[in-house]
């Protein structure tokens, strides 16, 4: 299972999806390869935790 380089849907820029990070998928059963670099996974991460996340599943109301 060869590294893959995919593309950020937020920002566009390239990234590597490892052969870890391909593997661990796997084990966690995730079906979809990520779909944003890990800098823009970072900072929606964080804007989930500031409550500006606009609702969407996992909501608490």
């Amino acid at each position: 299972m060869p590294d893959k380089t995919l593309v950020c849907k937020d920002c566009r820029s390239e990234f590597v999806f490892t052969e870890g990070e391909q593997a661990f998928y796997k084990e966690k059963g995730f079906e979809n390869e990520p779909q944003r670099c890990p800098d823009c996974r970072r900072a929606r991460k964080a804007q989930r935790n500031q409550g500006g996340g606009g609702g969407g599943y996992g909501a608490r109301w």
